[in-house]
């Protein structure tokens, strides 16, 4: 195999592969990328054996073949060498090396065989579909936070991706929790997905899966069958096992009869809490929200660090209510927040906070009080 191709584009391709390589595995081809080079275009590909990426790119090929390298190693190499630079990449089967160039400099690097690489199974897909990339960022992007990492709830460590019953008919639905917060975001439902099976994106190839949406108006093209999930665009493919477990019913956990509302600008709100979290201990980081008429008071009590109280104009109107939080989920439920207004729905001090932006209810999130 012999190739040449541009620095950046190399780069593209390689780091999207190696951030897939698990760094400690025990079997040595899995920290390689199967660099396949053929007609005009040259692929990338690796795998953990649950996720599969392949990155495709124009190259120069001078002479086609295949051949596995470290990936981590090539992309160090690659990421180092100057902009603007032609990479010439050959592979020699008899010495079992890889010849990187690029102006001056040189790099040999062992390989393994092609035949010892591990390629996913293909799947028979029993739903495609396709969204704009926009639309699959907004639902990811604000659900991931609530994400379990416990290990035991192993059906909670991904996002539940199904088609849901919403306000404005059937939608496409990401949901996350882990016991004490949930995330719930809604996006119109594509056509060809109505009888898309519920699935549970792992929490790994939710990461990977950003890197594939950057141009928001980009369509991507999403199979999904019981076992697996794939998302594609033109230069590369994700393809990843789902979760073999049951996702909770998190209908019954979503409070419908919260009737004292707060309207607070997100942005302030959140730099408040910041602020009196400041002096809150590392274990329970609580926070107590003391709810009067348009006045919220803000307070945490440390009896190892200290008192911290702050006070913010908002819109309430109801009854007087004190309730505590642990400021950690309050940040992160108001960082998802894109408008300035955040809205609080609450029943009791030992009921869960229901929150959305204005009377958007396609992002919905709930937050479970602590005692303070």
């Amino acid at each position: 195999m012999k190739i040449s191709i541009e620095r950046a584009t190399l780069l593209k391709a390689v780091s999207q592969a190696q951030s897939v390589v698990e760094r400690r595995n025990t079997i040595p081809i899995l920290a390689n990328v199967l660099i396949e080079a053929e007609g005009e275009s040259v692929s990338f590909r690796a795998t953990d054996l649950d996720i599969e990426v392949v990155d495709r790119a124009l190259a120069q090929v001078e002479r086609a073949g295949a051949t596995t390298v470290s990936a981590v190693m090539l992309h160090e190499i690659v990421r180092k060498l100057p902009d603007g630079a032609l990479v010439a990449l050959t592979d020699d089967p008899r010495t079992g090396r890889l010849t990187v160039e690029a102006g001056r400099s040189t790099f040999s690097l062992a390989t393994l065989p092609r035949e010892d690489f591990p390629v996913m199974a293909s799947s028979e897909y029993t739903s495609n579909f396709a969204a704009k990339a926009g639309v699959l960022k907004r639902l990811f992007e604000k659900s991931k936070f609530a994400i379990s990492t416990e290990e035991t709830r192993y059906y909670l460590n991904g996002v539940y991706m199904h088609v849901a019953e919403g306000e404005g008919g059937r939608m496409l639905r990401c949901v996350a929790t882990d016991g004490h917060r949930l995330a719930r975001v809604d996006a119109p439902l594509p056509p060809g997905a109505e009888d898309m099976p519920g699935v549970i994106v792992p929490r790994k190839t939710v990461g990977e899966l950003r890197k594939l949406l950057d141009d928001d108006e980009m369509q991507i093209a999403i199979s999904v069958s019981e076992t697996k999930v794939r998302f594609a665009t033109p230069e590369i493919s994700l393809t990843s096992k789902v979760i073999d477990g049951t996702f909770p019913d998190y209908t019954r956990v979503i409070p419908s009869g919260n009737t004292k509302r707060l309207e607070v600008d997100a942005n302030d709100f959140a730099k408040a809490v910041d602020r009196v979290a400041t002096v809150s201990s590392e274990r329970s980081r609580a926070v107590k929200l003391m709810l009067e008429e348009d006045k919220l008071t803000l307070s945490v009590n440390s009896p190892d660090s200290g008192n911290a109280s702050d006070e913010l104009v908002v819109a309430y109107g109801d009854e007087k209510l004190e309730i505590g939080f642990n400021a950690k989920y309050l940040l992160e439920i108001a960082s998802q927040i894109d408008r300035e207004n955040a809205v609080f729905l609450f029943n009791t001090a030992g009921d869960p906070a229901l929150v959305r932006e204005g009377n958007d209810t396609s992002a919905v999130y709930v937050v479970m009080p602590m005692r303070v």
